[in-house]
């Protein structure tokens, strides 16, 4: 039976929000359904700008599992992931991605780079989009027009 862990996601992006990061969260889950990662971005916290929410969860899981790859796994994250953080997940041969938002702007899953369906992309997950999605663009409508 399928369960989304998109709300887990969201609780990762909220708490994102409240370190003054851009309000995007991910949870990894085991093919059994255990969340074994969760993250939201950390881009200012450690002064990465590799530190988006599903890049931490990748690594995380991989340090756990100590594997560079984690095929069955499935990833949900807020915002549709951007080219590096859609390199990372066909790097580890993630089984599904489930987003929230859609991201004209900076995706790289639906829009603008599209990895998956390059021709150079060694493996190409399943996506599902729209999952909370009012909840997660709310979240970060309200974070960017604080800041506008």
């Amino acid at each position: 039976m399928f369960r989304s862990f998109m709300a887990e996601a969201l609780a990762e992006a909220r708490k994102a929000a409240a370190r003054n990061e851009v309000p995007v969260g991910a949870v990894l889950v085991s093919p059994g359904g255990d969340i074994i990662a969760r993250a939201g971005n950390r881009t200012r916290e450690l002064n990465d700008p590799t530190a988006h929410a599903e890049v931490l969860v990748i690594r995380e899981a991989c340090a756990l599992l100590q594997s560079e790859r984690l095929p069955g796994h499935d990833l949900y994250v807020t915002l549709e992931p951007c080219a590096m953080c859609a390199a990372t997940i066909a790097a580890t041969r993630l089984a599904r991605v489930y987003y929230g938002a859609s991201d004209p702007k900076s995706g790289g899953v639906a829009h603008g780079a599209c990895v998956f369906e390059h021709p150079q992309a060694h493996h190409a997950p399943e996506v599902y989009e729209g999952f909370l999605a009012r909840d997660c663009e709310a979240l970060l409508q309200t974070f960017f027009a604080a800041r506008r």
